[in-house]
């Protein structure tokens, strides 16, 4: 097997459990689940789905960048959502951060997330 290297950073939320903020193989990055926290203050950024969605997005971006990458290398990303009325609102906020060709992609229903959270995502970045 390659040789794994843990990725963090103080950009991003620190862990809340038993993961890393992602993890390189080879030229892989696995980025984990990533919720709306403050990484100063790991605080829930509110109750407003539009900023807790952009905190996740911003979240996402300084691991990947700490990884050495960038949005344009997420290869697969999966979102998670409490509520799928929002799916039109990601997909707005989503084009913000990405630009074509976009990755592919998940968007799940989900009965809750991790600190009562309204949206979580996850990904898969190629170097």
């Amino acid at each position: 097997m390659a040789e794994k290297t843990i990725i963090a950073t103080d950009k991003a939320p620190a862990a809340i459990g038993t993961y890393s903020q992602a993890v390189k193989v080879g030229s892989t990055v696995y980025l984990s689940g990533q919720i709306p926290l403050d990484p100063a203050t790991m605080a829930l950024v509110g109750d407003d789905f539009e900023a807790q969605t952009v905190q996740v997005f911003e979240n996402l971006k300084a691991v990947c960048e700490a990884a050495g990458g960038s949005f344009n290398d997420i290869a697969k990303l999966n979102i998670f959502l409490t509520d799928l009325s929002n799916f039109a609102k990601v997909n707005e906020l989503m084009g913000r951060y990405f630009n074509e060709p976009y990755p592919a992609r998940a968007a799940i229903g989900v009965k809750e997330l991790p600190r009562g959270s309204q949206v979580e995502m996850d990904g898969v970045m190629e170097l």
